[in-house]
């Protein structure tokens, strides 16, 4: 593979050689601020409910943030903390605290630089779409699951990361519900949803924190806020530095490692794609994965949590008029200037307005639409879909892909055996019924002594045994057997093998065995992989018809 440095050029530079003006720094610069203003109640947000200080969020948004406009390869993706991330960071943080976490972030930071210089950006569009929507709306659901603590104002100490277990507990303080703060939280998210619907381009999550925030002031309303559960936010970067880590702690978070850099470069890469639709510019997949890696590298660095591209907030950029990658850049400057001078502020916001912000997250994420789409659809993808969403909600994120995509794999095999066997089968019935067989019209005057099977769909593992069938299935053996290719996509090694197995089956029982409809790239294949060495030169034909002559002159 060679390596073209020019893939990896960020989209902030190739922009500033295509020449940047006054105009384009204006568009950047409102859209920048707004998504700024929008993206703080979803730092806080998406931090407390990851287990850990609000101030983490704002961090990873502020040096994420700018990493990725500055390095990626999207014109105008927005990146930061997300809530695909707020169950995995939960997760780990219960089990091995933010070391822990920092540990797995910077190795998967490391992971998705390698990714993106090995070029897997574009494997990753492969994954199903049913296991997308399986686990996106999974997360929504342990999402929501786990705001409804604060939501109701319950009582609860520490909410178990597993669901039973936490919807368990969430029954057991039932009645410990406060009225104020659900009063709160249920205002916060009807007038973001009422925003959202009527008034889109305002920033409802801003707007119905601020208002909370307000309104707990102004009544001295009994409810839990940051400052009180976390204290004081700080309003300045932390000094950078690494977590202290040791071979036992890294080997231990391994897994979880690769979860965070498959999580974070699917996650990027379908916010780049949709950005695309929307814009009709076309990212580089590998440079955002190298960006997005050191954009977590970074957010580790300086006390943040792992972090990729927003879509939602991707998509607020374009619609509030970005053109390049600055609007991210300041975007992430916005976010540095608020924590400077609203920390204080910040701090007297009530647990219960961000979890109505992240009820209305989980919403969104949800994907009912597709998912409903999908259970309507194949029985195969609507069985990817659930056993996908079943295990991201009760088991893990990272069994749930894993088993999504082996599944899907294992479904995509059967389909195609089953297209390959049915038609190959539909011959044998045919000819074994004394019935003309399926065979192309140009096909006249066949000898007796001569059958003709063609091997339609792939050939590979799995249906390596037709040939053999074939076969057997006669009532007696032909003189000569033909194998036609025509309509053969792929021969995979096994479907090699079994060719030269059967072409040694029909020597043995004196069958001359031919294939025909090769074509100049098939004559190739075949010489490469030893077929034309066991069968004979000879006795491979380009058409039906040079088989059937040389059938005919050979008794």
């Amino acid at each position: 593979m060679v390596f073209k440095y020019q893939d990896f050029i960020p989209k902030s530079i190739i922009c500033f050689r295509e020449g940047y003006n006054r105009q384009l720094f204006f568009h950047d610069l409102f859209a920048g601020i707004s998504v700024g203003v929008i993206a703080l109640p979803l730092a806080l947000a998406f931090a407390i409910g990851s287990g850990v200080t609000p101030e983490k969020g704002l961090f990873t948004a502020i040096v994420a943030g700018f990493l990725i406009s500055l390095l990626g390869g999207s014109r105008v993706q927005v990146g930061g903390p997300t809530g695909a991330f707020v169950v995995i960071v939960y997760a780990i943080v219960q089990k091995y605290g933010y070391d822990g976490l920092a540990v797995a972030t910077l190795m998967a930071g490391v992971m998705m630089i390698l990714m993106g210089l090995a070029r897997f950006g574009v494997l990753l569009k492969f994954i199903p779409f049913p296991v997308t929507v399986g686990f996106t709306t999974g997360i929504a659901v342990v999402i929501f699951s786990s705001q409804l603590r604060d939501f109701f104002g319950l009582e609860i100490e520490n909410v178990p990361p597993k669901f039973i277990e936490k919807c368990s507990v969430l029954c057991q303080f039932a009645h410990t519900f406060n009225i104020w703060a659900f009063f709160i939280s249920f205002s916060s998210l009807a007038l973001i949803f009422i925003l959202r619907r009527f008034y889109p381009k305002l920033p409802g999550a801003i707007i119905a924190v601020a208002l909370a925030t307000v309104a707990t002031q102004i009544f001295h309303l009994p409810l839990t806020t940051i400052e009180s559960k976390f204290g004081a936010i700080p309003n300045l970067l932390p000094t950078p530095s690494f977590p202290d880590f040791s071979y036992e702690l890294i080997k231990t978070v391994f897994p979880d490692a690769i979860t965070i850099a498959l999580l974070g470069a699917i996650e990027s890469l379908l916010s780049a794609v949709v950005a695309d639709g929307m814009t009709g510019h076309k990212h580089r997949s590998n440079c955002e994965l190298v960006a997005q890696g050191w954009a977590n590298i970074g957010s580790i660095i300086f006390g943040g949590i792992p972090a990729t591209g927003a879509i939602a907030r991707t998509t607020a950029n374009i619609q509030l008029g970005a053109k390049t990658p600055v609007a991210g850049m300041i975007h992430a400057i916005t976010l540095l200037l608020l924590m400077v001078f609203l920390a204080p502020f910040a701090g007297k916001i009530p647990l219960a307005a961000l979890s109505a912000v992240l009820v209305f997250v989980a919403w969104n994420m949800s994907e009912l639409p597709h998912f409903f789409e999908i259970l309507k659809g194949p029985k195969g993808d609507a069985l990817i879909l659930i056993i996908t969403f079943l295990l991201t909600v009760l088991i893990d994120l990272a069994v749930a892909v894993q088993i999504g995509v082996i599944l899907s794999a294992f479904i995509f095999i059967k389909h195609m055996t089953d297209r390959t066997t049915v038609q190959v089968c539909k011959i044998l019935v045919e000819e074994n019924s004394n019935e003309t067989p399926e065979l192309d019209d140009e096909l006249t005057n066949i000898p007796d002594d001569v059958r003709i099977f063609e091997i339609r769909g792939p050939f590979f593992y799995s249906v390596a045994d037709l040939l053999d069938e074939a076969l057997i299935r006669l009532d007696k053996y032909p003189r000569v057997f033909i194998l036609r290719l025509n309509k053969t996509p792929l021969i995979d090694a096994t479907g090699i093998r079994a060719i030269k197995q059967f072409s040694r089956k029909c020597e043995l029982r004196g069958v001359i065995f031919l294939i025909s409809d090769v074509s100049e790239e098939q004559v190739n294949f075949l010489q490469n992989v030893g077929i034309e060495r066991s069968i004979g030169k000879e006795r491979i034909f380009e058409n039906i018809d040079s088989a059937l002559i040389y059938a005919k002159n050979n008794h």
